[in-house]
């Protein structure tokens, strides 16, 4: 997974708005950034080392009245990246190694289908219970309910409030919210959660951004099939998304991670291009086939409600996005993965990927609680952070967006790096013994299994 950053910005985390926030307003304008407690740099073990990734970005000067950097942070396969070109980069997975999904290259406008939960109260009253007011103004949700821009903001804000308020209740900690804007346009709201009782870090971001597409940008959607015409060269755009990932403390209670992303451009006609991007993949330290079933067979039957060959289509994908090439074994046991959905329509799409959403919580809440209070021991706390090793070399070496964002003058260094662990640990030559629960899991790295 990766959080990858577009643009620095004044950071706005004293927000305040009495319209939105509801219950979460008290304290939220003491929010001083996405991090807590840190605590030394370094721990060395018996045997190779351990290494604590530390976060000092936004905590401590925001409190104290100063302002600090804010960043468009999106998580996952597909990244946004560092400057307004970079805006899109993330969203593009590399064709030579992933499969497309259809293209229709323009639109019109389609009629809204409002689901249920869409019928709930006003933009105003469901947004109370979020995490953070909207990035975008309420007054302007309101006048633009029925734009994909605002069903898809509403759906990730949602999710983000959703997802964190699960987790507080396992957890019996609290979320720091750090509310940034971006001078171009737009913002995000990064959710951290760091050595709690149960999770060791735990982010869930939201980013909605907009401006006009560098021609670097645009020549990289080009090379991908996209027909895009600019009026005087200038390719209006938005784009948004909830990513997160989760690090739990016992090592019986997997990692997971999940993105969820929209972006639209206008062209020189007034005609928009639009697609979808986005998935859920978890990484656990032991197999637990029961675990294993839960988590795919929830995404299965999200998929399945779409479309009977999303779910092997996604899946495979997604096992050949999170293959960290050089130790030849996937990141974790996979989940779903797409990008570049535009098809049949986006009505559908919005609904497959709101169906995707939603699964969130209950694809992964019912696999920590099952493993809430099970015992380890010191070898198997130890294997935990050689396997948090190797994700850390996934987002650091073959993440597409984090490779842009730390190459990129002026990005966020913090969001980009949120998707790291506390901890991690190297040792030398390190290879489980046979038959042991350890060389179990590695088997299915290197050999990506069918568990639904």
């Amino acid at each position: 997974m990766a959080s990858i950053v577009l643009l620095t910005a004044k950071q706005t985390a004293q927000t305040r708005a009495k319209r939105c926030l509801g219950p979460r307003l008290k304290g939220l304008a003491d929010t001083g950034g996405p991090s807590g407690t840190f605590l030394p740099g370094k721990e060395w073990l018996s045997s190779g080392f351990s290494l604590r990734f530390m976060s000092h970005g936004a905590s401590g000067r925001s409190a104290a009245g100063a302002t600090s950097t804010g960043a468009l942070a999106f998580s996952g396969a597909a990244a946004v990246t560092a400057a307004v070109a970079a805006a899109v980069v993330g969203f593009l997975a590399n064709s030579n190694h992933f499969q497309r999904a259809e293209m229709a290259t323009k639109i019109p406008g389609h009629a809204k289908k409002k689901t249920e939960k869409e019928d709930e109260g006003s933009i105003a009253e469901r947004c109370r219970g979020f995490m953070s007011v909207p990035v975008t103004d309420i007054s302007v949700l309101e006048r633009r309910k029925d734009e994909m821009s605002t069903r898809m903001e509403m759906l990730i804000m949602e999710t983000q409030a959703d997802f964190c308020k699960a987790l507080e209740k396992v957890d019996g900690g609290t979320f720091k919210v750090d509310k940034w804007e971006r001078k171009e346009g737009g913002g995000g709201i990064s959710c951290v959660m760091q050595d709690g009782k149960v999770f060791e870090k735990a982010g869930v971001n939201v980013s909605v951004v907009s401006g006009y597409l560098t021609e670097e940008a645009a020549k990289q959607m080009r090379s991908r099939g996209k027909v895009l015409k600019g009026k005087d060269g200038k390719l209006p755009f938005c784009a948004m998304g909830v990513s997160s990932v989760i690090h739990p403390k016992n090592p019986h209670i997997p990692t997971v991670h999940f993105n969820y992303r929209y972006f639209e451009i206008e062209e020189e006609d007034g005609s928009k291009q639009w697609w979808f991007g986005g998935g859920t993949d978890l990484t656990p330290v032991y197999i637990d086939k029961e675990d294993a079933f839960h988590f795919h067979n929830t995404l299965k039957e999200a998929c399945d409600k779409h479309h009977p060959k999303y779910y092997a289509d996604f899946k495979k994908w997604c096992d050949r996005y999170f293959y960290v090439r050089h130790r030849g074994e996937t990141r974790g046991i996979g989940g779903i993965f797409f990008d570049d959905l535009d098809a049949p329509d986006r009505e559908e799409v919005f609904d497959f990927v709101k169906s995707c959403a939603r699964t969130v919580v209950p694809c992964y809440l019912p696999i920590v609680k099952k493993h809430l209070n099970d015992s380890f021991t010191q070898e198997e706390k130890d294997w935990q952070q050689v396997r948090r090793g190797r994700y850390v070399e996934f987002n650091l070496v073959y993440d597409r967006g984090v490779k842009f964002g730390l190459a990129t003058p002026g990005s966020r260094i913090e969001s980009i790096l949120m998707s790291l662990p506390l901890t991690a640990r190297w040792e030398y030559m390190h290879e489980p013994a046979k038959g042991s629960r350890e060389a179990e899991m590695l088997e299915a790295l290197r050999n990506p299994k069918e568990w639904v």
